[in-house]
């Protein structure tokens, strides 16, 4: 398995603890509905916490681990691993605290008029009175429904946070990377 490019690597989790005795690991997942994990054949995992911790891409592209999955199940709101050359609890807690990627490519088919979040980063939000409105920067969950961070793109600052739901986003155009919204510049 030969790495992937970082910018090819989603991360949807992180290790949270092992589960059981054979090795399994309990991950945290970023989304309350985590298809793409528990349908991914094979995840790179990084020990690196965070992108952002002052550590290069380099030394991040060859921190990468590379594990096939060979079960994956959900339970009380964790997902369950069973990662191939993993098989005790000692190997599966040094993995505590990794951070689970998948590549986009292997991120199963999604729906007619449904989106993964990571697709709306750096879409392009328009009202429909034809505003420019900013980028998204950030998709979250606020438990209720998404929230879409739109702001700046070369500084990176939020200038709004609108709910991403039908009321208010009228259209998504992926291919384009645009979304309209009805919603207005100074709310």
């Amino acid at each position: 398995m030969s790495a992937p490019s970082l910018s090819d690597l989603i991360e949807l989790g992180a290790i949270a603890d092992a589960q059981g005795l054979q090795g399994q690991v309990k991950v945290r997942p970023h989304s309350p509905d985590p298809v793409a994990l528990l349908s991914s054949k094979e995840i790179w995992l990084s020990l690196i916490p965070r992108r952002d911790a002052g550590v290069s891409a380099f030394q991040e592209q060859a921190s990468l681990r590379p594990y096939k999955v060979k079960q994956a199940k959900m339970h009380s709101g964790t997902v369950i691993l069973a990662l191939d050359g993993i098989a005790d609890r000692d190997q599966a807690l040094a993995l505590k605290g990794a951070r689970i990627l998948v590549g986009r490519k292997d991120f199963p088919q999604a729906d007619q008029d449904s989106y993964y979040w990571v697709d709306l980063i750096g879409c392009q939000a328009n009202n429909l009175q034809g505003e420019h409105l900013g980028e998204v920067l950030d998709v979250t969950e606020n438990g209720a429904h998404g929230v879409i961070a739109i702001g700046d793109s070369v500084s990176r600052a939020i200038k709004q946070l609108v709910p991403f739901v039908k009321e208010v986003v009228h259209n998504v155009d992926l291919p384009n990377k645009s979304i309209t919204l009805d919603w207005q510049a100074d709310w």
